[in-house]
């Protein structure tokens, strides 16, 4: 990959948490070893700056201030996020491209591609806003 092209920040976020259930072990052997070498190659190629499977416990924060705690996400759940890569490419396309390789597609594994924000998009609105005020009030005054 060329240093002068421009790279932008991606997450790869795997949803569905049981497709794999569903292989023999013989499938299940060749997707473990398509999925490695396929993450191995990103890494080697640059493009791929790290990623992990999460586990498949944890727990659910909602509600004000976080008083509903419950037992999540559920292995069962298609919506589930079984793990991520994070990827530094050109541009979403690239990313996109990347995610069309996925080994678990076959086996109906979705592929969320997500850019990365710089920084948090509600932060950049309300700046946005405070300073379209600012303007006002200076023109206005």
């Amino acid at each position: 990959m060329s240093t002068s092209t421009p790279q932008a920040d991606f997450l790869l976020l795997f949803r569905g948490t049981d497709w794999e259930r569903r292989l023999s072990p013989e499938q299940f052997e060749q997707f473990v070893s398509d999925w490695s070498h396929w993450f191995e190659r990103l890494k080697q190629e640059g493009r791929c700056t790290g990623g992990h499977p999460l586990h498949l416990e944890g727990k659910l924060v909602s509600g004000k201030h976080g008083r509903i705690v419950t037992d999540g996400p559920f292995t069962e759940s298609k919506e589930a996020i079984g793990g991520y890569f994070y990827l530094r490419v050109a541009n979403i396309d690239e990313a996109v491209e990347i995610a069309k390789q996925c080994p678990g597609l076959e086996y109906g594994c979705v592929v969320e591609v997500r850019p990365v924000a710089e920084r948090c998009t509600d932060r950049r609105r309300a700046s946005e806003q405070a300073t379209s005020r600012d303007l006002l009030a200076h023109t206005a005054g």
